[in-house]
């Protein structure tokens, strides 16, 4: 996926978020060699970091969410936490955009 398309379907993810009542804490982050986070938002109290997945239908862009990136994601939301002295409840959500259809994915697992 090019880097605008990316862009644009992490945009509209935190438009998402923001009228579902979240707050947009940080967009980016990256975890030196651990990766990167998309998107770091809260609500309620519960820290959500959201992997952004967009493709031309949601399957696709489901199955880009590997075993693989969610170890890297949990290593790098550790580090996240780490740095910034949380000590917070959180959850690994995922967001995937097709087309303008959003889907919300809360504390996802493999």
């Amino acid at each position: 996926m090019s880097k605008n398309k990316g862009n644009l379907a992490e945009n509209k993810a935190c438009e998402y978020l923001i009228s579902q009542g979240f707050k947009i804490v940080d967009k980016n982050f990256y975890a030196k060699k651990l990766g990167e986070i998309d998107i770091i938002a809260t609500k309620n109290s519960t820290y959500h970091f959201c992997e952004v997945k967009s493709a031309d239908n949601y399957e696709t862009a489901v199955n880009n969410i590997t075993k693989s990136k969610i170890s890297k994601l949990i290593r790098s939301i550790q580090y996240y936490l780490q740095i910034k002295n949380l000590n917070t409840s959180y959850s690994l959500d995922a967001i995937i955009v097709v087309n303008e259809r959003i889907t919300h994915l809360e504390n996802i697992t493999l």
